[in-house]
């Protein structure tokens, strides 16, 4: 039956998928710096039959695999950066592997691993029919920076695709049809003149009051953008001691709103910030523009087939063990914490079903929203965590890297197999999904916010 090459293939496989993942959780690398990690994805594929084209878009650890030919191209995501600071032992207690060291806190070791895993299942699925097809697994790095996919989107390297397929690890099993937020990421960095603070302050103008007067503007413009919008802010360098008034100061700033035209004009607005805070300091500024990304697209063509898919592969089957891991975990997390999950979730360790997709907006971003306005693009959850477990935490690192989150993996695998497998046999489907996806387009032109011609600051995060 159709399907079963491809699940065959993923259970007999399914110890040396855990082996690559828990291999990438062990290193846990931030983002553009997962150079270990991408090269064991890319032997996977290598090995596995796939041609290989790796350092894309300047980022050293960016490839895609490919195999086969001809119409339907499929793309299969994956990502595997870590977090900085959230390094865990598996361990319902809080033990880092190294104090402030990063962590898989959001489980991209999974998410790797385990598009590869779908990609490679399909291939020996097609393989054995002798279907027409075409299979790209492309390697995203940088996800928690929103970088990997907007710099490879801006340089076309998802064009040509009939539909791109990812998942996401999360505590419960469902497809994802929500959408996301969009996002600008730029630093500013003021410039000003040093002097002692003390005997001769009247001749220094600091560039940190611009970075504090910047942050005050846009502490008053938020209660004049729109509801769902935000506007996140750290200040990267404040000087180096009190007693010197700084020369050179930075604030890092995050812009998110539904929409990507509605970022475009609450940035400008944020631009008005820092000129005014200039102004007022007499001092200047550069602006960093690191990225910017677009709103997820929902296709419920696609959420209904994948939907199918999960109800197929079934839910993960958790152990007593496991169960009783997670409940020691959730004494972790904040009081009342768990009451934010779903109310059909409520009273569980660890989700065992599989619930209808969901549609809730979210307000993080991803870098998948640029893949989704080159084509129709569908993304599945699968449980990998204790119910409530908060998102870039030591309590989701501690899950990723054992059997609750191997068992999600497997079940995510599963379901993206079987629901491309559909792609691949039915146009009917693509073809519905492309007219849904293009009506929402054409409505909601996008244009890719980076420069042409900038690539990738591979040292945006510093790590231990």
């Amino acid at each position: 039956m159709k399907g079963d090459v491809a699940l065959k293939w993923i259970a007999d496989h399914e110890e040396e998928l855990t082996k690559v993942s828990d291999e990438i959780w062990e290193y846990a690398e931030v983002g553009l710096q997962e150079n270990r990690s991408a090269a064991l994805l890319e032997k996977l594929m290598k090995d596995n039959g796939f041609e290989l084209e790796t350092g894309l878009s300047g980022m050293p650890s960016a490839f895609v695999a490919t195999w086969g030919k001809g119409k339907p191209v499929i793309g299969f995501l994956g990502e595997y950066d870590a977090l900085p600071g959230v390094s865990q032992e598996r361990s319902p207690v809080r033990k880092p592997v190294k104090e402030g060291a990063p962590g898989h806190g959001c489980g991209h070791n999974l998410l790797g691993t385990g598009a590869a895993a779908a990609a490679i299942a399909v291939k020996n699925e097609l393989e054995a029919s002798g279907l027409p097809g075409t299979v790209k697994f492309f390697g995203c790095p940088a996800e928690e920076l929103l970088t990997g996919k907007a710099y490879m989107a801006k340089d076309g390297i998802f064009d040509g695709l009939d539909a791109a397929v990812t998942w996401h690890p999360g505590s419960t099993n469902a497809v994802r049809m929500g959408t996301s937020t969009a996002l600008n990421s730029a630093k500013f960095k003021f410039h000003g003149v040093t002097a002692h603070a003390a005997g001769n302050p009247h001749q220094g103008r600091s560039a940190l009051d611009a970075c504090i007067l910047m942050d005050i503007g846009c502490n008053y413009l938020r209660e004049h953008v729109i509801q769902d919008a935000r506007i996140h802010s750290v200040i990267t360098d404040g000087g180096g001691e009190p007693n010197v008034v700084p020369a050179q100061a930075e604030i890092w700033y995050y812009v998110r709103a539904p929409r990507r035209r509605q970022v475009d004009q609450i940035y400008a607005r944020v631009l008005k910030m820092a000129e005014a805070a200039a102004m007022m300091t007499e001092t200047t500024f550069d602006i960093e523009f690191l990225t910017g990304c677009a709103e997820y697209v929902r296709v419920k063509t696609l959420g209904d087939v994948f939907h199918q898919a999960m109800l197929k592969a079934g839910p993960p089957e958790f152990t007593g063990e496991e169960k009783a891991f997670a409940r020691e975990l959730a004494k972790t997390f904040p009081a009342g914490w768990q009451d934010s999950v779903l109310p059909e979730l409520a009273g569980q360790e660890l989700h065992e079903g599989i619930i209808e997709p969901m549609t809730k907006h979210g307000a993080g971003s991803s870098e998948v929203g640029d893949v989704s306005y080159v084509t129709p693009t569908v993304e599945v959850s699968a449980a990998c965590n204790a119910v409530g477990t908060p998102g870039h935490s030591w309590q989701y690192a501690a899950c990723t890297g054992m059997g609750i989150g191997h068992k999600g993996m497997i079940v995510a695998a599963r379901a993206m197999a079987l629901g491309s497998m559909e792609l691949y046999t039915d146009p009917e489907i693509l073809q519905k999904a492309h007219a849904e996806w293009k009506a929402f387009v054409d409505k909601n032109p996008y244009s890719n916010p980076i420069p042409e011609d900038q690539t990738p600051n591979l040292t945006v995060v510093k790590t231990h």
